[in-house]
């Protein structure tokens, strides 16, 4: 042989070398040099073990990364001596066999093989999915290249003929894979290969390919694929062994040898690789699906099933699609609406749905209009689902479009032992986590925009993250068009995000210097106190476990007490932006209005503006009638945002601000006319109302991740002297203000004023309720009316 085995892994360093590996393009011809080193060197061995002789019907082949040519420089040889039936005798296919693997092993290479015909090829690649996988790499190193083109061409014709029923058990052996290995893109110490996203994520992206199940993504995974196989060389250069897992300990060394200025920069560049490849292996698994299904149901022309979920959006086949591409040229909401109605839906947004969104929605104004910052919350507030929607956003490139300071931190790694994520995922999963805990504030949007941006400063070069991400939440703040208050209180929050449980953990809370040092915090205000220990518990859970343990809980909930002791006073009972401040008061009306709708003539105007309308409704005041008009602007498909409801002189002045999912602007004549039936008795204009709640899901009550758990109804204590007032906190579902209005009225309880607002998908009414006599309710008559609130927001009274 011309090269000796014995110093065939030094010459495979060799030819890896530790120059160029940062120059682009380079990883490539590296890999290609070393493909053609090994199958020279297994050619030698090969000839070395026949003696020159040609065989017919016997072959070396190889599959895994020395199939595809993409090994690197210490990575295992995967070999299979392909034979026909009768080629040779079996003590000397045994024999040669022995000449080809002894030579491999001396070398110290890693050697993973096999003895198999095309006929045991093909059997074991039908019982083992793995081997299917691996078998249509199969590549001729050596011996008769026919045998194994044969070889490779039966096992991907029956991959083909089977796939669709074997895409069962591909999908449910890359949950279990990716279940033990983890995610790359989350990893402080990448498994390269294994982990979701990684190398092997690629090969079975080739093998839904080769199945003609779906086409796999092109162009941007096929570099971060390069990438990945770049750091897996370096790695094994720096390591001198055939890791695949980036080892904390070799950051630097890995890093310095592709030139990135440090291990966080190679970590950044490694976590968007594995992420666009896990995002294109999802989409991929989800497109082959449809395929297994468009061809198993088919009976003639098949016509895609569209569910309308409102917006010109529909559910089809496990994902959401805009009706038409037009919709997305109109309507610079059009990104927020489809992320609100696929989180909630709990399903991903269509690959090609997604580029028409990042192509062709207009620009959104600046400041944001109040509609498109409802919208943000709406989407913040959707739970779990939000995880996949705002990563397909952002694979597209939507979220740094309505945030550009997203690009500092997306994919960047956190040391921190308690973290469990990179900077941008944590921020997502803390406000998964703050979704379930809206209820414990008037302010939910404050608390979820707060989430979103606590770690907003974690950026290169930081000396402390919580100063610079305050600062940089001003400037989002008020692009995002937050009134000046609500920008001072998002600042208070990413700049004191830390406070609360630093204190918790780290000082006396019998100190009154402890308590002092909370309430100054937060100015001393009780609702922002309360956002921003919503806000501390959220980040602690999407932490990880060792961040939000009993003890630090019990420890923060102690604090709290104490805190609240000192800010003891009533919370602000409207529970409004400021912008939508409204005043409790008599009010004047133009006598001859007041006169007509006395008579019988109600008045409705509407005003349009901004994607949302706003409706002003004058008529008699009498019992049930906030819940008739709740429940018919409900049938009529409009969703209230916000609600100003006020009694003048017998008469009902209601300020109503809706928006229409279906785009239709509010008829007031057929408004009028329906407030006219429900008048008389008729609830004939309900009906749709009724139809449609009978097909939605009870509220569960549920206190899981997400949750916001069950509905609250709180007495506000000296908000008024003329009625009692409270405070409900709930999930907002169509129909919802008509339930509640309609039990408060059978249990002949007047609503004399309310306040309503919808807060990143949670309703915050506050009702000012009397008895028949116009008083403010006994205590009695108060613990029923609380009762009777929770049970119709939880689904458990009568609806």
């Amino acid at each position: 042989m011309a090269t000796s085995s014995s110093d065939i892994g030094s010459r495979r360093l060799d030819l890896a070398g530790t120059r160029d590996f940062h120059v682009a393009g380079a990883g490539r011809a590296r890999r290609e040099a070393l493909s053609t080193f090994n199958r020279a060197w297994l050619a030698e061995v090969w000839r070395s073990a026949t003696g020159g002789v040609r065989l017919e019907g016997v072959a070396l082949a190889a599959v895994g990364s020395l199939g595809r040519g993409d090994a690197g420089p210490l990575s295992d040889y995967d070999l299979v001596l392909v034979h026909s039936e009768r080629s040779l005798p079996a003590k000397e296919l045994t024999a040669l066999a022995d000449r080809v693997w002894y030579p491999i092993w001396d070398a110290g290479v890693r050697l993973d093989h096999s003895v198999r015909t095309v006929t045991q090829c093909r059997q074991v690649a039908a019982g083992d999915l793995t081997a299917a996988v691996g078998m249509l790499d199969l590549a001729a190193v050596a011996g008769d290249a026919q045998l194994v083109a044969a070889a490779r061409s039966t096992v991907a014709h029956d991959w083909r003929g089977n796939a669709r029923k074997r895409l069962p058990s591909l999908v449910e052996a890359l949950t279990a894979r990716h279940a033990r290995q983890g995610d790359l893109a989350q990893s402080i110490e990448p498994e390269l290969k294994e982990a979701h996203g990684g190398l092997r994520d690629m090969t079975v992206l080739a093998a839904l390919a080769e199945a003609w199940l779906a086409d796999r993504p092109h162009g941007g995974v096929d570099a971060a694929h390069e990438l990945l196989l770049d750091v897996r060389d370096a790695v094994h250069v720096v390591t001198g062994r055939g890791r695949d897992r980036l080892g904390r300990e070799d950051h630097d060394a890995v890093a310095a040898l592709l030139g990135y200025p440090d291990a966080d920069d190679l970590l950044t560049a490694v976590s968007d690789a594995g992420r666009l490849i896990a995002y294109s292996l999802d989409g991929t698994v989800r497109r082959a699906g449809q395929s297994q299904r468009a061809r198993t149901l088919r009976v003639g022309p098949r016509r895609p099933q569209m569910t309308p979920l409102g917006h010109g959006l529909f559910a089809s086949d496990g994902e959401v699609v805009l009706g038409s591409s037009r919709l997305a040229e109109t309507d610079d909401g059009m990104a927020l609406r489809a992320g609100v109605v696929a989180a909630r839906a709990g399903l991903p947004i269509a690959p090609a749905t997604l580029e028409n969104l990042a192509a062709s929605v207009p620009d959104l104004p600046t400041p944001w209009p109040v509609a498109a910052r409802d919208l943000l919350g709406d989407l913040l507030a959707s739970g779990p689902g939000l995880v996949t929607v705002w990563e397909g956003l952002d694979q597209v490139g939507i979220v740094e479009h309505w945030l550009p300071e997203w690009a500092a931190v997306r994919s960047r790694p956190q040391r921190n032992a308690v973290h469990r994520h990179t900077v941008d995922r944590h921020l997502v999963e803390t406000v998964v986590r703050a979704a379930g805990l809206v209820r414990r504030t008037s302010r939910p949007d404050l608390l979820l925009v707060g989430a979103l941006l606590h770690d907003i400063g974690k950026v290169r070069g930081a000396h402390d993250h919580s100063v610079t991400g305050a600062e940089t939440t001003r400037t989002i703040a008020v692009r995002w068009g937050f009134a000046p208050r609500d920008v001072e209180v998002l600042v208070t929050l990413v700049r004191e995000h830390l406070t609360l449980i630093e204190l918790a953990t780290r000082r006396d809370h019998q100190d009154p210097a402890t308590v002092d040092a909370a309430v100054e915090a937060v100015g001393g205000d009780r609702e922002v106190f309360e956002i921003l220990l919503a806000l501390t518990e959220a980040d602690a859970s999407a932490a990880g476990p060792l961040a939000w343990t009993d003890w630090r809980a019990t420890l923060l909930e102690q604090l709290a007490v104490a805190v609240r002791a000192r800010l003891e006073q009533p919370q602000p009972h409207p529970g409004e932006r400021a912008e939508d401040t409204v005043a409790e008061g008599p009010g004047v009306l133009d006598p001859a209005v007041a006169g007509a709708v006395r008579a019988g003539e109600p008045r409705v105007t509407v005003v349009s503006g901004g994607g949302s309308h706003r409706l002003d409704i004058l008529d008699v005041d009498r019992v049930g009638l906030f819940a008739d008009t709740a429940g018919l602007l409900a049938a009529e498909g409009h969703t209230v945002r916000t609600a100003i409801l006020r009694t003048v002189e017998g008469v009902a002045v209601d300020e109503w601000h809706v928006e229409s999912p279906s785009g239709a602007v509010p008829d007031p004549e057929r408004i009028v006319r329906g407030l006219a039936r429900l008048g008389r008795g008729d609830r004939g204009p309900l009906q749709t109302l009724d139809r449609r709640r009978a097909h939605l899901p009870r509220p569960s009550g549920s206190s899981g991740i997400g949750s916001p758990g069950q509905a609250r109804a709180l007495v506000v204590p000296g908000a008024s002297t003329e009625a009692t007032v409270l405070e409900v906190r709930a999930q907002d579902r169509p129909g919802l203000l008509h339930e509640l209005g309609a039990a408060l009225a059978g249990a002949g309880v007047s609503v004399r004023s309310a306040h309503i607002a919808t807060y990143a998908g949670q309703t915050l009414d506050t009702f000012y309720l009397t008895g028949a006599d116009g008083l403010p309710l006994p205590p009695a008559r108060v613990a029923q009316a609380v009762s009777l609130i929770i049970d119709t927001c939880d689904g458990v009274g009568p609806s």
